[in-house]
């Protein structure tokens, strides 16, 4: 199976290169200047597992050719519409998309742009991101790729292809039964954290440590899980259960990658999380005044940085 990565970022850098370094055949489609420092010191992955230096296929948009099986794409929600066209030229007659982004509305676009059926359904639990050298840095030992069908036979030969090509990377990788459930699922955790931790301007731990913080985090949970029943995606006991066990720690450090991109004054996928729950909910008569008032913290953040105030 040969596998296109979009980019050599944080997310689809440390993937790739895990891929690539078990052994299977990974190229990464980068822009000239990444191509040249790549070419020059390597990929390097820095993790509490084991560091690497590798030495991939490089493409660039002047170099790419329709010869992919699927292709990774991990972008922020901001940069799908150039994502897209960057990858369009790769995509051949049988390659499939597999997003391994945050949220869901990444599905109604790509759908529209290349059909449903070549559209793979995917997530990844991760906290990655590029040092100061162009490294790829991965901060904790946490690492899972999610991936499925989305309608039709569950263990298609294009996902028992990938998942043979994963099986013996570093990290761990699951051909999933219900792929659509595993999206849902993580965009209730994600947006729940997003919201929390942008509202409140801290951890999940500082935030359960307040009087009341425990409450708050509860009931934001639930209105994003009354929204993912509502619709067709009630959340399994064992992943509430797992929610909350994290969500309601008051020793617990994490924070959303939403909030430390907002700390540091940088754009956020505000609409495609926070605030597409919460219109979800309001189209389908779920109230959500959690999210609504994390929705207008972030739109008001979003108007400050646009206009620089």
């Amino acid at each position: 199976m040969r596998i296109l990565v979009l980019g050599a970022g944080g997310t689809g850098g440390f993937f790739g290169g895990r891929a690539l370094e078990a052994g299977a055949d990974v190229s990464f489609l980068v822009r000239p200047a990444r191509a040249q420092k790549l070419q020059a010191e390597g990929l390097r992955i820095k993790s509490p597992a084991g560091d690497a230096v590798l030495h991939p296929r490089l493409v660039t948009a002047d170099t790419l050719a329709a010869d992919y099986d699927v292709i990774i794409l991990s972008c922020k929600a901001y940069d799908l519409d150039s994502a897209i066209e960057a990858l369009r030229p790769a995509m051949g007659e049988q390659t499939a998309v597999l997003p391994i982004m945050n949220g869901v509305l990444q599905y109604d676009i790509l759908d529209r742009e290349f059909g449903a059926h070549r559209v793979l359904g995917g997530l990844c639990q991760i906290n990655a991101t590029l040092g100061p050298q162009g490294e790829i840095v991965q901060m904790g030992t946490m690492a899972s790729l999610v991936f499925g069908e989305r309608a039709g036979q569950a263990r298609s030969p294009r996902c028992e292809a990938l998942e043979a090509a994963l099986a013996d990377a570093a990290f761990a990788s699951r051909l999933s039964e219900n792929i659509h459930q595993d999206i849902w699922e993580k965009f209730v955790f994600l947006t729940t954290l997003a919201a929390a931790t942008c509202l409140m301007r801290g951890s999940v731990g500082q935030i359960c440590s307040t009087e009341g913080g425990v409450d708050f985090m509860r009931d934001l949970l639930r209105e994003s899980q009354q929204v993912a029943a509502a619709s067709g995606h009630p959340v399994r006991p064992q992943a509430d259960a797992s929610a909350l066990k994290l969500l309601t720690d008051p020793a617990q450090p994490m924070t959303a990658s939403m909030f430390r991109d907002l700390r540091q004054g940088l754009r956020v996928e505000a609409e495609h999380i926070v605030g597409d729950m919460a219109h979800r909910g309001s189209t389908l008569a779920v109230d959500t005044p959690l999210l609504r008032l994390a929705r207008s913290h972030l739109q008001v953040y979003q108007a400050q940085r646009a206009t620089g105030a």
